[in-house]
């Protein structure tokens, strides 16, 4: 990937300056691996990727969302497609597709508690189920993985499932998220405001 940064683009609260062709090209080949049929991990990869998992879903189920954010590299994509596996985001619309300005934005607007879609905020709890996990090579691990959220919010019980895809990079305070991919198994169907934290 092209680590040079033009001047123009220096100002990173203006431009996702890493969303260039090289970087499409890269999401499209996690997209392929993730979709790929993978062996059976080691199991102390295995117990690893549950425990991150774990690690993040209790964060976001505890509303501690700028620890969340720690998660997450400086060029990370937090991704919910439209087209169930994925699609295209050069061409498609996706309901979330956010880069780590747009992911911090996100998690101010909800501290705020100002959000009026999040008045009251979203108690919710998720179940993972089916993880697995390979390594790309020593920098790049992917997890892949099922999920069921419940919601409960001003009076009313929702419940979100589908599969999420995991590309973590490694870095010296360990496993950080790259790309997450949340793929709704109705995720071609309208939703109403879609503001919780998968």
């Amino acid at each position: 990937m092209n680590t040079d940064l033009p001047e123009m683009y220096a100002d990173t609260s203006a431009f996702s300056y890493h969303v260039d062709s090289d970087w499409y090209d890269e999401l499209d080949r996690y997209r392929e691996i993730l979709l790929d049929d993978w062996p059976a991990a080691p199991l102390e990869d295995w117990y690893a990727a549950q425990s991150f998992l774990a690690r993040e879903a209790s964060l976001i189920d505890n509303g501690r969302f700028n620890d969340w954010l720690d998660l997450f590299t400086g060029d990370c994509l937090y991704w919910v497609p439209v087209n169930p596996g994925g699609g295209d985001p050069r061409t498609e619309v996706s309901h979330a597709f956010d880069d780590h300005r747009r992911l911090t934005d996100r998690v101010y607007w909800l501290r705020t508690g100002l959000a009026y879609s999040q008045l009251p905020a979203s108690r919710t709890r998720r179940l993972i189920t089916g993880i697995e996990t390979t390594d790309i090579d020593d920098e790049i691990r992917m997890i892949r993985s099922n999920f069921v959220i419940h919601e409960f919010r001003a009076g009313v019980a929702k419940t979100y499932s589908g599969w999420y895809g995991h590309v973590l990079r490694r870095a010296d305070e360990g496993w950080r998220i790259r790309v997450k991919s949340i793929n709704l198994i109705d995720s071609e169907q309208y939703h109403e405001n879609l503001t919780l934290v998968f």
